[in-house]
């Protein structure tokens, strides 16, 4: 007998759960599962990668079996939100995994692919759908979604969604759940205003808490290098090349590596360097397609690229076995995402690195970081030989931009007057408020002036139509979505 069974789980979920080898519970699911067995809402405090997908999970899928009854169209019974595209995937890949020997269908929904597609899937309900909140607001404008059938809601990362700017989204969900429902609610942290949000949905919640965010994984070593922002590039490169070489047992110090940049454009950046440094390496941000995002983290899992590049929002939902090392190319400039960052690797008792590439204007923000997680960092020195090193690595194949080399700051370098640890009258690279999201998975409020949502997620082209003629050139405006 496992804890599972103890619970009274039904048998398919039981066998799911033998099948995936799942017999210890995690905290979370031991203080979550039998509250929510009885119904009851809950507030979470919890990072990912905590377990608290299977929290929610089985005893939503144990309720909604034992509870059968048929879809209705345009329906869902249980209905998860997740802030990204990458984290909803992974919550209905779970989903789908422990619902295996169940008659139950879960549907996923996000942008940056075509919303006819997935209207049609929902034509006749689903009992389990997993949904960024701008897909999901998409699909019901266009009624080809219906909220009035929710028995089970969860809001996952409800604090992410407070910082990607959500807050409208979620009220306007809120107002179409039906009363009657059991509600779940997660979050890393719990300030004022996710606590105020959280009682919009939660009524009575029991309160569990785990792996508090002002702490960090234990089994992770942290680093930190001091260097000039324009040394940065080529210290992550010798880094790499040396850390995926193989020794003579053909072993290598890094497995899988992810490297954080505060900017997409940055994040491409150094992708283009490592490459030609004979590093394969891919980019995972909001300006890549759906395919791209998903080819990216597909191969990263599958170790047949070994090193990703991404941003903190993209980031989400990445939970890969195997990290051995988080790079942070660039400080982040809110702490708490510090901690996010360093969560990707020490995953399943296994150890992990972090080392933080700290620049001179950056150390307001490291002082922010071990403030927070209560760790200071462990100094790291330069490799030896290092600008011998780096004088010899060759240049990226795409010629650096006229504004990147008027303008250091454009690339995150250093110059120009310092006050108080960073450029004055400017920000650090990459500070400036960008929206990592992909159209269609943005607020519509927050959608750039002149640029209007399309189902889709896709902006209007202007094509022409039709051969030229001298003189006069006829066009046509072709309406996309």
């Amino acid at each position: 007998m496992s804890y599972f069974s103890d619970l009274g789980l039904a048998e398919p979920i039981l066998r799911a759960l033998e099948t995936k080898g799942y017999a210890d519970p995690t905290p979370i699911q031991r203080q979550a599962i039998p509250a929510l067995m009885e119904g009851r809402d809950l507030l979470g405090i919890a990072q990912t990668g905590t377990g608290k997908t299977a929290a929610f999970s089985l005893p939503s899928l144990h309720r909604l079996a034992a509870d059968a009854r048929p879809r209705q169209n345009a329906g869902c019974r249980m209905l998860i939100l997740s802030p990204t595209r990458e984290l909803a995937a992974q919550i209905a890949e779970n989903m789908r995994g422990y619902a295996k020997y169940l008659a139950l269908n879960v549907q996923c929904v996000f942008g940056g692919v075509p919303v006819g597609k997935q209207a049609r899937a929902l034509e006749r309900g689903t009992d389990v759908l997993v949904a960024t909140p701008g897909r999901l607001l998409d699909l019901i404008d266009q009624r080809a979604l219906t909220l009035r059938h929710v028995e089970i809601f969860v809001l996952d990362e409800a604090d992410q969604m407070m910082d990607l700017g959500f807050i409208h989204a979620l009220k306007r969900v809120a107002a179409m759940l039906p009363k009657e429902r059991q509600s779940l609610f997660f979050s890393a942290t719990m300030p004022q205003a996710i606590a105020d949000l959280g009682r919009q949905f939660i009524n009575n919640p029991v309160k569990v808490e785990v792996a508090p965010q002002s702490t960090t994984a234990e089994r992770v070593e942290q680093f930190g290098v001091y260097i000039n922002q324009a040394e940065k590039q080529a210290l992550l490169t010798i880094n790499l090349r040396d850390g995926l070489a193989k020794d003579e047992d053909g072993q290598s110090k890094i497995d899988r590596a992810l490297v954080f940049s505060r900017t997409k454009h940055g994040a491409d950046r150094i992708v283009r360097h490592l490459m030609t440094a004979g590093i394969p390496a891919a980019a995972i941000h909001g300006n890549k397609s759906q395919a791209q995002r998903t080819a990216a983290l597909g191969g990263f899992r599958q170790g047949t690229v070994r090193v990703l590049v991404a941003t903190d929002i993209a980031a989400r939902g990445i939970d890969v076995s195997g990290v051995s090392h988080v790079y942070n190319f660039e400080l982040p400039n809110v702490a708490e995402q510090y901690v996010h960052r360093i969560g990707r690797t020490a995953r399943n008792g296994a150890d992990g690195i972090a080392v933080s590439y700290v620049a001179p204007d950056e150390k307001a923000y490291l002082r922010d970081i071990e403030k927070l997680t209560r760790v200071k960092l462990m100094p790291l020195p330069l490799p030896e030989d290092f600008q011998r090193q780096a004088a010899r690595l060759p240049a990226p194949s795409r010629k650096t931009t006229e504004t990147e080399q008027r303008n250091p700051h454009a690339r995150g370098g250093q110059g120009g007057g310092q006050r108080g640890g960073r450029p004055q009258g400017q920000r650090p690279d990459g500070e400036k408020r960008r929206d990592d999201r992909p159209r269609s998975d943005r607020p519509q409020g927050e959608r750039p002036q002149g640029e209007r949502p399309q189902g889709d997620g896709q902006k209007r082209t202007f094509r022409p139509r039709g051969p030229k003629t001298v003189g006069a050139h006829k066009t046509s405006v072709r309406r996309a979505g």
